[in-house]
């Protein structure tokens, strides 16, 4: 992949991963206030059943969130790592170029789109 192309997709995975960073930190510093008001036993007396299913509702989907940000992370750092090693754009299944527009719309993928749904029917 030409040096241009490449500094293009590296600059969008540093965004991305700061973006998902300051997503974290956001989701986490909610969390810490929510948990904060727990402790402090703001909410526990006041809360009925209903306001208690919410709350639980809510941290099940911020732990699912959270888990779902650390695994994109994940994801754009190993595509950093593969610009540095100079395999960034190439399939780790197959060895074959990966379509730049499929790059272009998730610049952190490792697979072309035919071993994708080639993975996908396996499961």
């Amino acid at each position: 992949m030409e040096a241009k192309k490449l500094e293009t997709f590296k600059k969008k995975l540093l965004e991305e991963k700061e973006n998902l960073e300051k997503e974290m930190s956001e989701l986490q510093d909610r969390n810490l206030e929510e948990s904060q008001s727990e402790v402090s036993g703001e909410n526990s007396y006041n809360e009925d059943f209903a306001d208690s299913g919410t709350a639980t509702f809510e941290r099940e989907r911020d732990l699912s969130l959270e888990k779902n940000i650390k695994d994109l992370i994940h994801r754009v750092n190993e595509a950093l790592k593969r610009i540095e090693k100079g395999t960034y754009g190439i399939c780790d299944s197959c060895g074959k170029e990966i379509d730049p527009a499929r790059l272009k719309a998730l610049p952190y993928v490792n697979l072309c789109i035919e071993c994708k749904k080639k993975e996908e029917t396996s499961w």
